[in-house]
């Protein structure tokens, strides 16, 4: 990317604002951009399938994509991760250098920065310093994959409704809001929890009927943040019980 080019100071900032390039000076990071290349993509389109895993890395610097493990004779999917503008993809592969059986999906209009996994590969040899954001990261999406399996293997359904609003909510004034999924259907819901969207809708209704949640014009709020809390302790707590009987 150059210097000159339109998108090169949003790029900057949003490398600037990423937790996988924050710890990097500037001057780093102008580096790194001179290596990237920028990229449109419309709401829908496949961005990353399984073979393309080990040929480019991503960094978005505007919109939402969510990626995605899927049963081809069933159709069903299971939504691994939603990423926003500074994440990173595909990150395995570009760990290991093997093909990773995943669809990077963009779910608004995006605009990203690539380059091919060797040169991030050179990059990355070059400026050592870049292992204090990155193995962090990492580790966050490791967590995330690894609570996810848990939460599959030792919660209900509406536990782990109630834990995906927790995770995704955050603290602003003067109301809490939800980050990456406020605008979500009901079937991506599902599917990340692993579940159907008839299940999801119950759930959420009861939500609203207890003012946890609202619901207009296809997007979720919360409504309680404290109700919110309150309800996963006692699900889990719940739970607890159950399993020691």
């Amino acid at each position: 990317m150059r210097t000159g080019s339109p998108l090169y100071a949003r790029a900057l900032e949003t490398l600037k604002g990423s937790a996988l390039f924050s710890a990097l000076d500037e001057p780093v990071m102008e580096e790194m951009l001179s290596s990237f290349r920028a990229e449109t993509w419309h709401r829908g389109a496949t961005i990353m399938d399984p073979e393309g895993t080990v040929q480019r890395f991503y960094v978005l610097t505007s919109g939402r994509v969510k990626v995605t493990r899927s049963n081809p004779a069933t159709g069903r999917e299971l939504i691994l991760f939603l990423l926003g503008p500074g994440d990173g993809f595909d990150v395995v592969s570009l760990l290991d250098n093997k093909k990773h059986n995943v669809s990077v999906s963009a779910l608004d209009d995006i605009e990203a920065l690539s380059s091919p996994l060797d040169t991030i590969r050179a990059w990355i040899e070059r400026h050592p310093e870049f292992n204090k954001s990155f193995l962090p990261y990492i580790g966050r999406q490791m967590r995330q994959v690894a609570d996810l399996a848990s939460d599959l293997a030792l919660h209900d359904t509406e536990t782990r409704l109630l834990k995906l609003l927790l995770q995704h909510t955050v603290q602003s004034n003067p109301h809490p809001r939800l980050r990456l999924i406020y605008d979500r259907s009901h079937e991506e819901l599902a599917n990340m929890i692993g579940s159907v969207r008839t299940v999801v809708n119950r759930h959420l209704q009861e939500l609203k009927r207890e003012g946890i949640i609202t619901a207009w014009r296809g997007h979720l709020e919360i409504s309680d943040l404290h109700a919110l809390v309150r309800k996963v302790r006692e699900h889990l707590r719940s739970e607890e019980r159950r399993g020691s009987r």
